[in-house]
């Protein structure tokens, strides 16, 4: 049932409770109907099929905005692991011990600074 039909039943139901006032119950009936219908304009009111469908949109809104947090958040924490997983491998490389040039390696304290000495 529409909001217009509803306010007419009204409009009739308050017209036929006063039909001994001095003016026509037609009379009555739609200056009745005027104001309900004014009171109602001012209080912005909509059908409930307007607010059904008002209800799903913000539903399905709702459900879209949950997924894009859960997607965010996933993205994040591949972020966060990722940063980790650099992290963690930069203090890998720079915890491995640098092998040394071979000549050195075989080379003895003494024979290392005879050779800086020679050079001289």
């Amino acid at each position: 049932m529409m909001p217009h039909d509803r306010i007419g039943q009204l409009a009739q139901q308050i017209g036929e409770r006063l039909q001994n006032a001095s003016q026509a119950p037609e009379d009555i009936q739609k200056g009745v109907q005027q104001v309900v219908r004014g009171a109602f304009d001012r209080l912005e009111l909509v059908s409930r099929e307007d607010f059904d469908i008002l209800m799903d949109v913000l539903q399905r809104t709702r459900a879209r905005v949950e997924a894009l947090e859960n997607q965010v958040a996933a993205l994040e924490a591949a972020l966060d692991n990722d940063e980790q997983d650099a992290a963690a491998a930069e203090t890998t490389v720079s915890t491995v011990p640098v092998e040394a040039d071979e000549t050195l390696s075989d080379a003895t304290p003494e024979a290392t600074t005879r050779r800086e000495g020679d050079d001289q």
